[in-house]
């Protein structure tokens, strides 16, 4: 099945801080947001890539992209212009993408910088053979759940999973889902969405290492892990 991943760059970053977006801050000498294009390029390099970015930072991803090595700059990555949230973003990144049954579709957060081939791969498999494919961790924290009145009730993290990017879906399923958008709704991944529209969503294995980096210590994290 042909392959496309959408990774998404859109956003301005400013819980990170900084004085640019966090998806162009230098981990290790490279942007934040070309780890991941170099995950899934080395994964299978006849993966199509898309970035979704915000047309305010095009002109800045000229000048980082032009600093990117030989090799880095060699790899064939589609620009697309990100929409008003997370949703159109999507919206826009798979627009020009095929909507049939022999092609799959990965969305991928920039900010998770640390995936893995093998995560990548299992969530290509997996949607391969189920349609849907969403990596996840077990939650290792204890957890209260806010009730009625401030107060609190202990809530059992053996039935938690922690959801992760990329969240890898059939083509056509895909776009099934985002056409049923509900104006107004906020939806924080794309799993909700294709279960809202009616699919069923199956898990795969993620990778505790594959965190979002949303906060300045964060950074520390992933230059370690990386």
């Amino acid at each position: 099945m042909k392959k496309y991943a959408v990774i998404l760059a859109g956003g301005e970053g400013k819980r990170a801080g900084g004085e640019m977006p966090k998806q162009f801050v230098k981990l290790l000498g490279i942007p934040l947001l070309w780890w991941s294009v170099r995950a899934f390029h080395e994964e299978d390099p006849e993966t199509e890539i898309t970035l979704v970015m915000h047309p305010g930072f095009f002109d800045d991803w000229d000048v980082i992209w032009s600093e990117l090595s030989e090799a880095d700059r060699e790899i064939p990555v589609r620009l697309v212009c990100g929409g008003r949230d997370r949703t159109h973003s999507v919206l826009n990144g798979i627009m020009e993408l095929p909507d049939g049954l022999d092609a799959l579709i990965a969305v991928h957060d920039a900010a998770r910088p640390m995936v893995d081939k093998d995560t990548i791969r299992r969530t290509w498999e997996c949607a391969a053979d189920k349609g849907t494919a969403v990596p996840c961790v077990p939650e290792v924290n204890s957890l209260r759940l806010l009730v009625d009145g401030g107060d609190s009730q202990p809530v059992n993290r053996e039935r938690i999973m922690v959801v992760q990017t990329p969240q890898t879906f059939r083509a056509d399923i895909l776009h099934k889902a985002y056409a049923c958008v509900k104006e107004g709704v906020a939806y924080t991944d794309d799993a909700s969405l294709v279960q809202q529209a009616g699919f069923h969503v199956s898990l795969c294995e993620g990778n505790p290492a594959n965190i979002k980096v949303t906060a300045p210590a964060d950074f520390k994290i992933a230059k370690a892990l990386l």
